[in-house]
């Protein structure tokens, strides 16, 4: 599958699309073809400025041929059978990229610790043993308990 956030540049509501799509200039039969051949024509999608779009167009119009937003027939189906309370896909692929982009930004400004900081360490586990204790004098000699100590007690 093809990422949606590949640093597309947000085409104006009123803009047409598809004049800046990859596959505008080659044939379309390519994007057309059945069963395993999809998974190939995909690789037309790769780096196209405008594929959060032309998914966006294929599902809200439930496109049910050919490649479209990167996604193979079988793909888009899959995603409208997982998500059939979306209404509007266009409003919901914008909403997911922009989280991811942010998400980006937030994890790329956490710094590392300086050369002089120790980096923080995860505490080792203290680990638990089972022994077992014999039941007391003049009790079933069946019966026997069990006592659960830590490591620092076994010491």
């Amino acid at each position: 599958m093809v990422s949606l956030d590949a640093g597309e540049p947000e085409m104006v509501a009123t803009g047409n699309w598809r004049v800046s799509a990859n596959c505008r200039n080659g044939d379309p039969e390519r994007l057309f073809v059945t069963g395993a051949k999809q998974r190939d024509a995909r690789s037309v999608c790769r780096g196209c400025p405008v594929l959060r779009q032309c998914l966006a167009h294929a599902l809200d119009e439930r496109i049910e041929f050919g490649v479209w937003g990167g996604m193979t027939e079988r793909e888009r189906r899959a995603m409208l059978r997982a998500r059939p309370d979306v209404i509007c896909w266009a409003s919901l692929l914008s909403e997911v990229t922009a989280r991811r982009s942010e998400l980006a930004q937030a994890s790329a400004s956490v710094e590392a610790p300086g050369p002089f900081e120790a980096p923080i360490e995860a505490p080792t586990p203290v680990t638990a043993r089972v022994v077992r204790v014999p039941a007391p004098r003049g009790a079933h000699t069946s019966e026997s308990r069990s006592a659960s100590i830590s490591a620092d007690e076994a010491a």
